[in-house]
This record gives C-alpha cells, sequence and structure tokens, in this order.
C-alpha cells in the first residue's frame, strides 16, 4: 500500500534526467521521463488519492544549483514529499569541463538541502541515487568520481532514514540482458525503457508496486 497519501503534493527536483523536456511556462508540466511516467502510474493506481506531482528539475544541474534554487523551487511550493535525484553533472564537468565536485562538497551541499527541507517543511524524502553505464568506453573513467558519490547518497539516506531508490545497481542488473546502450544510449540519460525502469523503482520505495 502507498505510503503516499491523499491529496498529498509530491516534488521531483534533479537534473537533465528529471527535467526532460518539462515545459517551463506550465508550472504543472511534467516532462517526458520518469516523473510523468510516475505520475501517470500513481494516478492509475490509486485515483481516489488525488495526489499532486511538481516537477522542478533542470537540465545541468549539480548539487550546487539546487541549493541556489531551493526556497523558491522547493521550500515555498510546500510539498508533502521531496524527491531528489541529483549527482551525475557533479561527475560530468570534471571529465568535460575540468570543473571538478569533490565528494565532500557534494556530501555537505545535499546535506544543507536535506536538513532545510526537514527542518522547514517536516516532508518526506525519497532520494535517487546517480548511475553511469560504460557507453561510450570512456564512462568506465567516471567510476572513480561517481562511486564515492553514490556512497555519500546512501550515508545520507541512512542518516535522515528516507527513502532510497538504488538505480546504478538496477541499471547495472538490466544491463546484462540486453547490453548498457539499450537503457541509456550515452551511459547518462535514459531511453524510454529506461525511465520506465526508474518510474517503476521508485514506486516499489513508495510501496505503490510490489
Amino acid at each position: 500500500m502507498s505510503l503516499i497519501k491523499e491529496n498529498e503534493v509530491v516534488l521531483f527536483q534533479g537534473d537533465s534526467i528529471t527535467d526532460c523536456g518539462r515545459n517551463r511556462e506550465d508550472r504543472g508540466s511534467l516532462g517526458n521521463g520518469y516523473a510523468n511516467m510516475t505520475a501517470g502510474i500513481f494516478g492509475y493506481l490509486y485515483p481516489e488519492r488525488k495526489v499532486t506531482f511538481l516537477n522542478r528539475g533542470i537540465s545541468g544541474n549539480r548539487v550546487v544549483d539546487l541549493e541556489r534554487r531551493w526556497e523558491e523551487d522547493c521550500l515555498s511550493l510546500k510539498p508533502d514529499w521531496v524527491s531528489i535525484y541529483i549527482g551525475i553533472n557533479d561527475t560530468w564537468r570534471r571529465y568535460d569541463s575540468n570543473d571538478p565536485t569533490s565528494t565532500e562538497s557534494y556530501y555537505e551541499g545535499y546535506r544543507r538541502l536535506i536538513r532545510s527541507t526537514k527542518e522547514r517543511l517536516d516532508a518526506k524524502l525519497i532520494l535517487v541515487e546517480p548511475f553511469v553505464l560504460p557507453v561510450p568506453d570512456d564512462r568506465r573513467n567516471w567510476r572513480d568520481d561517481l562511486d564515492p558519490k553514490i556512497a555519500a547518497v546512501r550515508a545520507l539516506a541512512e542518516e535522515f532514514k528516507t527513502l532510497y531508490v538504488p538505480l546504478d545497481g538496477l541499471f547495472a542488473a538490466q544491463s546484462m540482458r540486453t547490453g548498457a546502450a539499450y537503457w541509456a544510449g550515452d551511459g547518462v540519460h535514459p531511453s524510454p525503457a529506461g525511465h520506465a525502469l526508474i518510474a517503476d523503482a521508485w514506486l516499489k520505495a513508495v510501496g505503490a508496486r510490489s
């Protein structure tokens, strides 16, 4: 039975994987990815609950960007649930722009987001771990940077007793069936099947699916 109750508001936060083409002019736009799929499936399974889903993901964002806009794009919206999915750009910018984010900075910034959310809203949190797949092959080098950040998210989930969506392992396991490119052609941005995998895992985390 889903943990999300009647008339609650669920906010998706993150980067391009969450953003996924949402219309900035429409405050209710959910984009074309897992956020939209999740809301659609939940609404189908629990129509009587009249849950509101919001998406404020912005392509290219890192933890530091979420911090800058947290007041406007999270706290002021007063959601009952906040789903945070951030981290791959904190790794990516090291390799394409020589602009790294240390694991310590990532952890501390993420922790401030969680603390402010719990203190100001007493909202329930869902942390979604970032993933990367080895396509193209240079993505294998990213593990040195991303793995400690995944460990940081897991530590935060444990500390704050949040719900958790373990995407990196799920994507790796699915890739054994089909090859990695089927799930994310560039190793980062999910295919439609990849977005469906995220939506399914998210719904299982909140008890909406078994």
